[in-house]
């Protein structure tokens, strides 16, 4: 089967040139699913927007045909012998593809300067002459051990820790995640990269005005995101607060028990949608046990929706004084944060659109493009 490339568009590298010939960066995608990966998928989309027009590198990506033109307006090549996918059976299968195509992979390759697998997988792996960049966005699998099958935590033995204790530089989200990387793998404080996430504030309308009797949590079904105890919420809310509705987004809700009557499951939901909720819910409620950042958070303060934040892992790093925190494992502090952000409105609205401009994709570029220039540094020496 040929191999199949997307060639940018006509304006994708109008920016100046520099006196210095731009770095050749490989960013494999082979594990890149459309749709199935939450906010690692807008980093990826993002990342790769603004990487594309930057003078400073020059990137090819790489991505299995199930993804092809995920990553326009890059210069893209779609992989025909390689399935993807995000599940663990899905990435086993991509590792094994992977490895039985290595050599071909590598050829692809050969011209990268540095290589750096945005979704984690160091496929295919770099060679002698190449830096490797590792993306390792958290550590949850040995922070919360217990929410992993043996299987899942054997899989992220091989190839997420031990890559990143071998990389020329590991990309993490947040200080959070860099102190936890630092302190289960050992890696070198100076070779671990802190490139917060950003939000096109100028993408989202906020709305300042009435809002509607909605709760809204974007969010897969996972156990970390603990819908569990959030159900035990909205049963107290039916009694003070009997007006008010969970809206439930995101994927593999499917297996979610026990849903109170004043909860809706909406599921996937088109983006449109999804910002349509964030102007008019009354709150954005977020009781995750464990995130390397947080993005819903930003993209409701971006909204003018006031937010109720779990105080785990990232989270009060990243929303700073512009939401209500609560402990997240307290049915009663969930409830109680929700009614005090609906109180508390106006000013949160103020705090959220100051914070949000904080976070830019912009500057998570510019971590980016140094964080390359370092890998490069650190590999020769």
């Amino acid at each position: 089967m040929a191999l199949m490339h997307n060639p940018p568009s006509p304006d994708s590298n109008a920016a100046l040139p520099t006196p210095e010939a731009p770095l050749q960066v490989a960013l494999p995608l082979l594990s890149m699913v459309r749709g199935g990966m939450g906010g690692t998928e807008t980093y990826g989309r993002e990342i790769i927007r603004q990487l594309s027009v930057r003078p400073e590198v020059s990137i090819h990506t790489y991505v299995a045909a199930a993804a092809a033109g995920f990553s326009s307006p890059s210069v893209e090549t779609v992989v025909p012998y390689i399935s993807g996918g995000s599940s663990t059976t899905a990435r086993l299968r991509t590792v094994a593809e992977s490895t039985l195509h290595r050599g071909k992979l590598q050829k692809l390759m050969a011209n990268a300067e540095v290589i750096n697998p945005l979704f984690t997988l160091p496929l295919p792996p770099a060679t002698r002459d190449q830096a490797f960049v590792q993306a390792l966005h958290d550590v949850q699998h040995l922070d919360l051990p217990h929410l992993f099958p043996a299987a899942e935590r054997m899989f992220r033995k091989r190839y997420y820790d031990k890559p990143a204790r071998e990389a020329d530089v590991v990309m993490t989200l947040s200080s959070f995640a860099k102190e936890q990387i630092v302190h289960h793998l050992g890696v070198d404080p100076e070779r671990v990269m802190v490139s917060y996430l950003g939000v096109d504030a100028d993408e989202f309308t906020p709305n300042l005005g009435p809002r509607e009797d909605i709760i809204m949590y974007p969010a897969r079904g996972w156990a970390h995101k603990n819908h569990t105890r959030l159900f035990a919420a909205m049963r107290i809310l039916k009694e003070r607060a009997p007006h008010l509705k969970l809206v439930l987004t995101g994927g593999a809700l499917d297996d979610l028990r026990d849903i109170p009557d004043n909860v809706e499951v909406r599921g996937l939901v088109p983006l449109a949608e999804l910002r349509g909720l964030y102007q008019r819910a009354s709150c954005l409620v977020f009781p995750s046990l464990y995130e390397g950042f947080g993005l819903p958070p930003m993209e409701a303060m971006a909204s003018g929706c006031p937010v109720a934040c779990s105080t785990s892992g990232s989270l009060p790093e990243v929303v700073g004084n512009a939401a209500v925190l609560f402990d997240p494992t307290s049915p009663d502090e969930i409830a109680q944060a929700v009614l005090d952000a609906i109180e508390d409105t106006e000013r949160l609205q103020t705090l959220g659109l100051a914070r949000v401009r904080e976070f830019t994709w912009e500057s998570c570029t510019d971590r980016h493009v140094a964080a390359y220039r370092l890998a490069r540094t650190n590999h020769g020496s």
